[in-house]
C-alpha cells in the first residue's frame, strides 16, 4: 500500500498543478442484484495488480451492470487516512466525462428543436470572435472544431498557478482564448479541446434562458435519478468522498481531491458524481434514452470521426462521435468516454443500446504524458472488463 499523504508542499502543489494544466491539453436501471468480486476472481486479481503496480492508484472501483443485476468490483483504498474501502455511493470528480453530460444537454435540446446540429457560433454565441463564427455545435461535440483551448493560454495557466482555488467566470473562460485564431479549419480534422464544451453549455444557455447546472438538473440529474451528481464551482467535496491521489514515486503519496476549484472547467470536466450514479448516466446516454422517441439523433449522433479518442484514450480502438466515443475492443464495441485530472482517471462505457454498462474510476490521475506505461496496462485491465461485460461474465 502506498504511503500516507502528508501536507503538501507549495513547490509539490505546483508540480501537481502543472500536471493537470498537461492534461488539460488535448442504463440500465440500478440492478436488483448485487455482487462484490471475489479475490479469486481473474477481474479482481487485475485490479489487485493495478493498486499493487508502481505508481499504482490507492483504490480502484468498477461497476458492471446488465439491467437486472449489478457487479461491483474494487480494491484497495478511497481514504489512505483510514482504508475505507471504495464504495459505489461515494462522490468523486469525474473530469472530462463531464463532456458527455454537456453532450446529453445540447443533443436533447437539438431532439426539441431549440438548437441543430449546423448552428454556429456567429448565430448563437455572437460576442465570441467573429474568427470563431463558422464553427458549429457537431464540431464542438465532435472537437473538430478548432477552437484554440482556453486552458492552454498562459494567462488561464498562470491564474491557476497562483491560486488553485481561484473563483473563475465560468461563463468567460473562453475569454482567455479569445485573442487566438482558429487552429485550423473547422470540420477539417480531429483536436480535442477544453474550449469545445465551455462553447457547448454556453449554446445551450443561450438558446433556452437557463443557467447550465439547471439544464443538467431538468434534462439529465432528475429523469435519471441521479441523486448524487453536481457540478460545482468550488474545490470542496461532500464528505465522504473517494479521495484522489496524487502517486509519483519515490516521493510521498499525497492527497489531492480538493487542489483545484471547479470554476475554470465548468463544462468541459467539472462534474462530481458517483460510480453508481455514472453507471445510470451512460447507459441511458450511450442509448440514447435521452433524446425522445426519434433516431435522427442518434444516428447524427454515431457519424464516427476515424480515430478521434479522447483522454487518455479508451480501450481498444477510439473514434469520435458527439460527445461520446465508439470503443472497439477484441470482443466488442462499447460507446462512452474517459476522464482525468488531478486525483482521478474515469472511464464510463455501455453497449450501444445502453443495457449493459461499466463504470471505472481509479484514484490516482494516468495518463499518456505522466504514466505511459502504467496507462497502457490500464487500457488493457478496462478492455478484459468490457469483454466480461459483453460476454456475460459480469
Amino acid at each position: 500500500m502506498p504511503p500516507h499523504p502528508r501536507p503538501r508542499s507549495s513547490l509539490r502543489a505546483a508540480t501537481v498543478v502543472a500536471a493537470c494544466l498537461a492534461l488539460l491539453a488535448p442504463g440500465a436501471a440500478e440492478a436488483v442484484g448485487h455482487k462484490d468480486g471475489h479475490p479469486r476472481d481473474p477481474l479482481q486479481r487485475q485490479l489487485e495488480e493495478l493498486v499493487r503496480a508502481p505508481g499504482g492508484p490507492p483504490g480502484i472501483i468498477a461497476v458492471l451492470g446488465d439491467g437486472h443485476r449489478r457487479r461491483v468490483v474494487r480494491a484497495g483504498v478511497a481514504d489512505l487516512d483510514t482504508g475505507r474501502a471504495p464504495r459505489a455511493g461515494e462522490p468523486m470528480r469525474i473530469a472530462s466525462t463531464a463532456k458527455a453530460f454537456s453532450g446529453a444537454v445540447a443533443l436533447y435540446l437539438v431532439e426539441h428543436r431549440l438548437l441543430k446540429l449546423d448552428d454556429t457560433l456567429r448565430k448563437r454565441l455572437p460576442t465570441l470572435p467573429r474568427a470563431w463564427g463558422k464553427v458549429t455545435l457537431r464540431q464542438l461535440l465532435n472537437h473538430t472544431s478548432g477552437l484554440p483551448d482556453y486552458s492552454q493560454t498562459q494567462a488561464f495557466a498562470d491564474t491557476l498557478r497562483a491560486d488553485p482555488h481561484h473563483r473563475f467566470d465560468s461563463r468567460r473562460l473562453l475569454d482567455y482564448a479569445a485573442d487566438q485564431p482558429l487552429r485550423f479549419r473547422p470540420g477539417s480534422r480531429y483536436q480535442y479541446s477544453n474550449s469545445d464544451n465551455i462553447a457547448v453549455a454556453l449554446m445551450a444557455e443561450a438558446v433556452t434562458h437557463v443557467p447550465y447546472e439547471r439544464l443538467l438538473a431538468e434534462i439529465v440529474y432528475r429523469p435519471l435519478g441521479l441523486h448524487r451528481t453536481s457540478l460545482p464551482q468550488g474545490f470542496r467535496m461532500p464528505e465522504p468522498y473517494l479521495h484522489g491521489y496524487d502517486v509519483s514515486p519515490p516521493e510521498p503519496t499525497e492527497d489531492v481531491s480538493e487542489l483545484i476549484g471547479m470554476s475554470g472547467v465548468w463544462a468541459s470536466g467539472g462534474i462530481v458524481s458517483t460510480p453508481s450514479d455514472m453507471s445510470r448516466f451512460i447507459g441511458a446516454y450511450a442509448g440514447g434514452r435521452l433524446y425522445g422517441p426519434g433516431r435522427d439523433v442518434v444516428r447524427e449522433q454515431r457519424r464516427w470521426v476515424p480515430g478521434g479518442a479522447s483522454e487518455p484514450a479508451g480501450p481498444g480502438r477510439n473514434d469520435a462521435g458527439l460527445a461520446l466515443f465508439r470503443y472497439t475492443t477484441r470482443c466488442g464495441v462499447v460507446l462512452g468516454h474517459t476522464g482525468n485530472t488531478a486525483g482521478y482517471t474515469q472511464l464510463i462505457a455501455a453497449t450501444p443500446d445502453g443495457r449493459k454498462s461499466l463504470t471505472f474510476s481509479v484514484n490516482t490521475q494516468i495518463n499518456e504524458r505522466s504514466k505511459p506505461e502504467l496507462l497502457k496496462r490500464l487500457r488493457a485491465v478496462q478492455e478484459n472488463f468490457v469483454c466480461a461485460l459483453l460476454r456475460g461474465k459480469s
